[in-house]
Formats: structure tokens, C-alpha cells, sequence
């Protein structure tokens, strides 16, 4: 038997026999051993000999001990090793035993060459489609605009709520409120204990933000005939940025009743303010009271012995963490909560939720376009029940659809969080009769859901109604489970089918009948190779995706990018830019994949094409994967392109920061700036350059096409 890892096969032992109801001094007692040598067994600390292994296991006497003395026979020589209590242990040997096959053929010297890469080319997704298969590790994304009501569902589909002793509504674990409520970006995860981890922002990062929420302040206790900017439409920071820097820094808002009985605000951060100088003496005074070199602390762990229950301990500290409230603890980027149990019950797969920074205003943001692009990610779209599915969502799913995002309408789901009676109060457009039941109200909106989407072809989007004030929290967990299962089926499905198609490859292979059908299909495919080796170019740009952000971005959120030299998470230069290249990818060669595709499909389909099925199949799948990488490489391209030659303009940074301060039409003049930067003959130059890259990646990847067959 292979036995690698002891600590991995002790663990699967203990998990068995837990399994089939026998304790550990039981099965000890069968096999003649103490329990302490058992126990040690278990844990990985004494390795076992295979006899003592297979004495072990009959003793156990189930389907799954019988299962993993066969899996324990297994030798992996191709494929990675799936672990012990991976539930497709018998699919992925199923492709092992086929790569091993394709393998040994490789290795033949008299086989023809084009034989050989297409061998390669199976070995290839055979990798790829089993490692995708073999991570069990999952992100459930909730992405929505602030105030929606994300944080209240994830509490309550992972049961992180305090109960309430009157029977009112439970209490969320993270802190929820009418939107701006949470800082950053969290995550929840499985650990050892109840803690919070920390990533905290960089001093420079934490600085700048300080520098935003100085000026702001200056601004405001400036004299009326000081320049303002009335089309600002806003602060600089945040609403969460802006209360976790006064609280870091003790500037606290007082409030007392005057003489007249009303309430009287006192404002410590504007009376500092109005003291100060400049906005960098202002700078200077809140980043001395906040005392960065002090906040080092990156975690805190509950302690049982601290008197509160683990669910409010981990409320309190995430409020403080949260609010800028903790004193060892900087300003936020990302916050873990773990929490010793499974996020939600009924899977064997490793989750991970993330409640990401609420959308406002502007939905195209990287952090959350990467995560519809990542096939381990569940991207869940939240919206209110009467503006379904909602502009942000809609927004992301048509730039997901521009940039080539082929399997949306899998990693993707949207989520409708009705309050109290709205879904009560809809009403059937062609009678305009009130719904009669909160069911029937869904399933009406549902239909107009589906009618909005209908443009997009998402029509079938996976949607989910949840009243997280009233319902049951299976409801939202069966959903979220059951696309997981979807993602996990279509991992299956993949692997099945190349293990298929290379099994056909290797009963084909030698078979002189098959040669004469392989030439024809080969030649049609060449034909179309040949008549769509030169992308068109369309007249769109790389920046046109950035110029239409900074046009419609409000004028704090440009302003806060040209500080950075571009570089915001509202407002990112490079994310807009590699967009943009990604998306003249897509609508140059975008319909040629799909004709092609077509193209297969009809080939496929014709009964003189059998013996060639495979092989139609494969160089689909090889195109459109070459294609995908094509996808990934402008992107990079894009993001990268100008970089070099935006950093070393100090002149055009200096430009767009003078125009702050000179009254109205800030944005229109910055976006004046830019226009006029990227239209300059140098930046064509490098468009021009861009395009001869996507040229040759086209080349390459219809040669790695065409290398699988020989006319």
C-alpha cells in the first residue's frame, strides 16, 4: 500500500470509524491494540504497516473503509494526488489512468507529430480540469450597493447572530446599519478558535486618506470667499474612512443640551481644524494623535474565560476594529473573522464568505470584476426587492459579457432581499391585482427579472428571494449550496468529457479508416483557420473605459485617484486601462470563437464525422482556451502599457491637481487633461503596438489549433 502521509491517513482512519459509529476503544479492542497506540495512529504520530493498515480497516468493515484500502492501492504517476477524503477520488483516477495511457503513447517513437501535440494538448486539460476539480476551497462573494443589506445575510445564513431574549430579531455579528457601516472588505472563514485577523492599510495609505479628510476639513472652516467646489458631491473619503480616522485620532463629536433646550454639536475635529494653519498642519495634528507606531497588534482571539458569550465578545471587537475604536489596531484594509465551525452546514467543501465594501456609486471596481472572473468564486449580487435586479449588478454583468466572461451565468447568482412587506405590495403588471402571498409576489418579480435581463441573455440567472427579518436561513443556504453543487458539476463535467475524447483519441490511433475523416475535418478547420487569421480592429480605444469613468466618477472620487497617480480602488487607472485592452480583445475576435464554435458544433453533429468527433472537440476546446489566455495577456498588457510613461509625467499629475480649487468643472477639465494625454502621438504609437500584440497572439493561438491536425 502507499502510505505518504501519516497524519493524513490518521485522520481519514479517525473520520471513517467515526463514520460508522464505532468508538476508538472499540475498534481498539478488535484488532487487539491498546487504545493509546490507536489513538496515536490517529493523530499521525505512529506510522501503521500495511498489514497493521488492512487488520485495521476489515476490522472497521464499511463501504468507505473498503474505499480507501483502494484508494491507498492507487500509484499517481501523472495527475496529482487527490486527498484521502476527496469525494472524486474515482473520477480523477478515471483521468490519471488516461493520461497515463496518453503518456506511454507520447513516448512511441514512429508517431506522427501532430499525433504527438495533440496528445499534449490532452495531457494539458487533463491537469488543468483535474486541479480545478481537486480544490475544494470556495469563495461566496455577497456584492451589493451599501445599505442593501449584506451584512445582515450573511448573518443570518451563518448563523453569527446574538439571540435576542424577548424574541425579538437576532442581533448581526457584523455591524449593519442604513449603508456606510463597514469599513472594508470582509472575510469569514473556519479556524481554530473566534478571532479576528487584521490587514491593516500602509502608513503612506493611511496618510493620503488623512490628507483627503484634512483638506475636506480645511475646506469647510474656510471663509465664505474662499474657492470651494460646488460639484464635489461629497467628501473625499468615505463615510466609514472619515469615523475610524476621528476615533483613531480621539476627536470626538460632543453633544449637550443650551439654554434653549436644544441640542448643541461640538465638533473637536473642526474646531482643530479652524486652529491649523494648512492642510498639512492639520495633517501633521491627526496623524500625531493616532499614534501609527503603537497599532501593531494583527490579531485577537477570544478568550472562554472573559465572561461574555463568543458571538458578543466577537460583535464588541469587531465594532472597535471596525470604527477605528481599537487602540492597538490600524485603519483596516481587510478583516478575517474565524470562527472553530463549518460557515454553513451540509458541504464538504471549504468555504469562504466575503462581504465586500458596498458599491457606491460606481460598480466597475476591480476587486469586485475579479471576483466574477474566478471560477472557485460564487459572485452573489444583491439587491432591494422593487429596483431588481439593480443598476450596480446589471452594470457588472454587462462588463463582465464585454471582457469575455464565458461562464457568468454559473459563477454568478443574484440575490433579492425584500423588506418587511414589499414583496406583499407587487402588483401584476397586465391586471394590476396585488399579489396574494409574499410567494406569489416573488415569482412575479422573478418574471421581470428575468424580462430585464433577457438583453443581456442572462435570462436564467439563478435568483434568490430572502427576507432576512422574517425567514427561515435554509432557505438562503439551500440556494447558495446548490449553486456550489452547479460549480462543482461542471468541473465533473469537464473532466469526463476530455477523458472521454482521449479515450476515443487512443482507440482511434492506428485505425486506417479514421485517417481519411480525419483529413476532411482537418481541412475544413483549416479553411477556417486560413480565413480568420487577422483580427479586425475596431474604432473603439485602451482608454475610452477610463475616460467615461473619470466622466460620470463625482469629483472627490477623481480627485482622490490624481492624488495617488491614479491608483484608487473607485477610480483605478490601470484596472480601466487593462479593461479596456480585454474588452477590444473580446469585440475584435470575440464572434470569430463563437463561429467557430458553431462551426464544431455542426461537424459534431454530421454522422460522417465520427471517427473525427474528438478531435473537433479538442481543437474547440483548445481555441477557445488559447483565446482565454489571449484574454488574460491583454489585460496584463493593458495595465501595464502606460504605466511607465504615466509615473514619469510629474507635468500631466501636476496639471490635473492644479485644476483643483479653481471653482466648478474640476472633473471636466481633468477629464480634458486625459483626453488629451492619451491622444498624443506617443500613446497611439503604443496602441498601434498593442494591436501587432494581439496579432501575434492570434497567430499563436490558431497554430496551436491547427498543430492538432495534418492536411
Amino acid at each position: 500500500m502507499n502510505i505518504e502521509n501519516q497524519m493524513e491517513l490518521g485522520h481519514r482512519i479517525a473520520s471513517i470509524r467515526e463514520g460508522a459509529g464505532i468508538k476508538q476503544g472499540e475498534l481498539a479492542r478488535k484488532i487487539t491494540w491498546s487504545p493509546a497506540v490507536l489513538s496515536r495512529v490517529e493523530s499521525g504520530e505512529r506510522p501503521v504497516t500495511s498489514d497493521e493498515l488492512r487488520d485495521l480497516l476489515n476490522a472497521i468493515g464499511t463501504e468507505e473503509a473498503s474505499k480507501l484500502s483502494q484508494f491507498l492501492e492507487r500509484e499517481w504517476t501523472v495527475l496529482n494526488r487527490p486527498p484521502l477524503d476527496h469525494p472524486d477520488q474515482d473520477l480523477l483516477w478515471e483521468a490519471e489512468q488516461v493520461a497515463k495511457q496518453l503518456t506511454d503513447l507520447r513516448e512511441n517513437p514512429d508517431i506522427r507529430q501532430a499525433f504527438e501535440r495533440r496528445i499534449t494538448e490532452y495531457l494539458a486539460e487533463l491537469s488543468g480540469a483535474s486541479e480545478r476539480l481537486l480544490k475544494r476551497e470556495h469563495q461566496i462573494a455577497f456584492v451589493g450597493s451599501i445599505g442593501i443589506g449584506k451584512s445582515t445575510a450573511i448573518c443570518r445564513v451563518t448563523g453569527l447572530e446574538i439571540p435576542d431574549d424577548k424574541g425579538d430579531q437576532p442581533t448581526p455579528v457584523l455591524e449593519a446599519g442604513s449603508g456606510g457601516i463597514t469599513i472594508c472588505e470582509v472575510h469569514l472563514r473556519t479556524g481554530p478558535g473566534y478571532g479576528l485577523l487584521v490587514e491593516p492599510c500602509t502608513e503612506d495609505e493611511v496618510r493620503s486618506y488623512v490628507f483627503d479628510l484634512a483638506e475636506q476639513l480645511v475646506a469647510d472652516t474656510s471663509a465664505p470667499t474662499e474657492v470651494q467646489e460646488p460639484d464635489r458631491e461629497g467628501q473625499g473619503v468615505s463615510k466609514e474612512i472619515d469615523r475610524a480616522i476621528k476615533n483613531m485620532a480621539g476627536l470626538r463629536v460632543r453633544r449637550e443640551k443650551g439654554a434653549d433646550g436644544k441640542t448643541i454639536r461640538h465638533d473637536e475635529t473642526k474646531a482643530l481644524a479652524s486652529r491649523c494653519a494648512s492642510v498639512r498642519e492639520l495633517v501633521v495634528e491627526i496623524l500625531t494623535r493616532m499614534e501609527l507606531q503603537k497599532r501593531d497588534k494583527r490579531d485577537i482571539w477570544y478568550d472562554p474565560t472573559s465572561g461574555k458569550a463568543a458571538h458578543v465578545w466577537l460583535k464588541e471587537c469587531f465594532e472597535l476594529v471596525n470604527n477605528g475604536r481599537h487602540t492597538e489596531i490600524s485603519l483596516p484594509r481587510r478583516i478575517e473573522i474565524v470562527v472553530p465551525r463549518p460557515l454553513i452546514d451540509g458541504t464538504d467543501l471549504s468555504l469562504r464568505i466575503v462581504d465586500t465594501k458596498g458599491v457606491d456609486r460606481t460598480a466597475a471596481r476591480a476587486d469586485l470584476e475579479s471576483l466574477l472572473d474566478d471560477p472557485h468564486t460564487l459572485s452573489v449580487l444583491c439587491s432591494g426587492f422593487n429596483n431588481a435586479p439593480g443598476v450596480e449588478n446589471r452594470i457588472l454583468l454587462e462588463r463582465a459579457i464585454e471582457t469575455g466572461v464565458t461562464k457568468i451565468g454559473l459563477q454568478a447568482a443574484l440575490l433579492v432581499l425584500p423588506k418587511f412587506n414589499e414583496a406583499m405590495a407587487a402588483k401584476d403588471d397586465a391586471s394590476g391585482v396585488r399579489v396574494e402571498s409574499a410567494e406569489e409576489g416573488y415569482e412575479l418579480k422573478g418574471e421581470q427579472i428575468a424580462l430585464s435581463l433577457q438583453p443581456l441573455q442572462l435570462q436564467d440567472l439563478p435568483v434568490e428571494f430572502f427576507n432576512s427579518f422574517e425567514e427561515d436561513p435554509s432557505r438562503l443556504q439551500g440556494f447558495v449550496l446548490k449553486r456550489l453543487a452547479d460549480v462543482r458539476s461542471d468541473f465533473r463535467n469537464a473532466i469526463s468529457a476530455i477523458t472521454a475524447n482521449a479515450r476515443l483519441l487512443l482507440e482511434n490511433y492506428s485505425k486506417q479508416q479514421t485517417e481519411e475523416v480525419l483529413r476532411e475535418a482537418s481541412s475544413l478547420l483549416s479553411t477556417w483557420a486560413s480565413n480568420n487569421g487577422h483580427p479586425a480592429q475596431p474604432s473603439d480605444h485602451l482608454q475610452d473605459d477610463l475616460l467615461s469613468q473619470i466622466g460620470r466618477a463625482n469629483a472627490s472620487t477623481v480627485r482622490a485617484s490624481i492624488r495617488r497617480g491614479g491608483e484608487w480602488p473607485n477610480l483605478s487607472y490601470s484596472h480601466h486601462l487593462g479593461f479596456g485592452a480585454r474588452r477590444l480583445a473580446v469585440m475584435s475576435l470575440g464572434k470569430r470563437i463563437d463561429g467557430f464554435s458553431e462551426l464544431c458544433a455542426t461537424l459534431s453533429a454530421d454522422a460522417n464525422f465520427t471517427e473525427a468527433a474528438d478531435m473537433i472537440s479538442q481543437a474547440d476546446r483548445v481555441l477557445r482556451s488559447a483565446y482565454e489566455d489571449l484574454l488574460r495577456k491583454m489585460q496584463i498588457t493593458g495595465q501595464n502599457l502606460h504605466k511607465e510613461q504615466l509615473s514619469a509625467d510629474a507635468a500631466f499629475w501636476s496639471d490635473c491637481n492644479g485644476e483643483w480649487g479653481r471653482g466648478p468643472g474640476y472633473r471636466d477639465r481633468v477629464f480634458g487633461h486625459n483626453r488629451n494625454w492619451f491622444g498624443a502621438d506617443k500613446r497611439k504609437q503604443l496602441e498601434t503596438e498593442l494591436w501587432a500584440f494581439i496579432g501575434r497572439e492570434w497567430t499563436t493561438a490558431i497554430q496551436r489549433m491547427t498543430a492538432l491536425f495534418e492536411v
